[in-house]
């Protein structure tokens, strides 16, 4: 035991960094345990779509998402989504929403604001289009 002492008192640095990504991955795995929504894969995705009529709710920006999206995705954006407007979302309330941005990082509050408005089976596509991307399926680019 004094070895370990001894060892964090001569590399205080490196044992602080250490607690902090320990503390950082703890954080995480209770976030994600938490979370309103479910984090899925793009072949989960597209599961959800084919086999339980999913949607897929893409929340870019309306260049982005005419430079290429996910078959029969819906665009909203984030700000109508803090303000609950839904659009045609409202009576889809029990269906599987799959949520996607570029990177899966600014889906999470929508995602958890779509959780709280009532929406059943909130999904969010972990990595976004990038793993969409990535997996080698499809985008239609174009104005839907």
């Amino acid at each position: 035991m004094q070895e370990y002492i001894a060892f964090f008192q001569e590399n205080m640095i490196l044992s602080l960094v250490w607690v902090g990504l320990f503390g950082a991955l703890i954080m995480s795995i209770v976030k994600s345990s938490t979370a309103a929504y479910k984090e899925v894969t793009a072949a989960q995705t597209t599961h959800l779509m084919n086999r339980e009529n999913g949607l897929v709710v893409d929340i870019r920006s309306k260049d982005e998402f005419r430079k290429g999206h996910i078959t029969d995705s819906v665009h909203i954006l984030p700000s109508d989504i803090k303000a609950g407007k839904f659009g045609n979302l409202e009576n889809r309330k029990s269906d599987p929403i799959i949520v996607v941005c570029k990177s899966g990082q600014t889906a999470q509050e929508s995602a958890n604001l779509l959780a709280k408005a009532g929406f059943e089976n909130v999904n969010l596509l972990k990595n976004g289009l990038i793993a969409w991307s990535e997996a080698n399926m499809p985008l239609v680019k174009g104005k839907k």
